[in-house]
C-alpha cells in the first residue's frame, strides 16, 4: 500500500531534501513507524509516545487527523498525508 507523505521544509533534513516520500501502513502510527525505518529520527519529531506532538498538524486527504482518530486513523492505498508544523506568533 503506497501512501504519499508531504514533508515540511523543517523536516526535509531527515528525507535528504525530498518534499514528498512514500510510506506504508494501515494507520497513521504505522505509517510513521515505516517512515522511521528509512528516515531515521523523523518519527520523534512528529509524535510523542502515542500522540501527535502539540505543534505538529497532520492531515489525511486535507482532514486534520486530530478530528478523526489521531494517529490511529486508518489509511487506504493512494491516500495523501501532509505534515505541517503549527505556526504562531506575529505582531501586536
Amino acid at each position: 500500500m503506497a501512501i504519499e507523505v508531504r514533508i515540511p521544509t523543517i523536516l526535509r533534513t531527515y528525507t535528504d531534501g525530498a518534499k514528498a516520500v512514500e510510506g506504508s501502513g494501515d494507520t497513521v502510527a504505522e505509517l510513521f513507524a515505516d517512515l522511521e525505518t528509512r528516515h531515521n529520527g523523523i518519527r520523534e519529531r512528529i509524535v510523542d509516545g502515542d500522540q501527535l506532538r502539540r505543534f505538529v498538524n497532520v492531515y489525511l486527504n486535507d482532514e486534520d487527523v486530530r478530528f478523526l482518530d489521531g494517529i490511529s486513523t486508518k489509511l487506504a492505498d493512494g491516500d495523501s498525508v501532509t505534515i505541517l508544523p503549527a505556526v504562531a506568533g506575529g505582531m501586536r
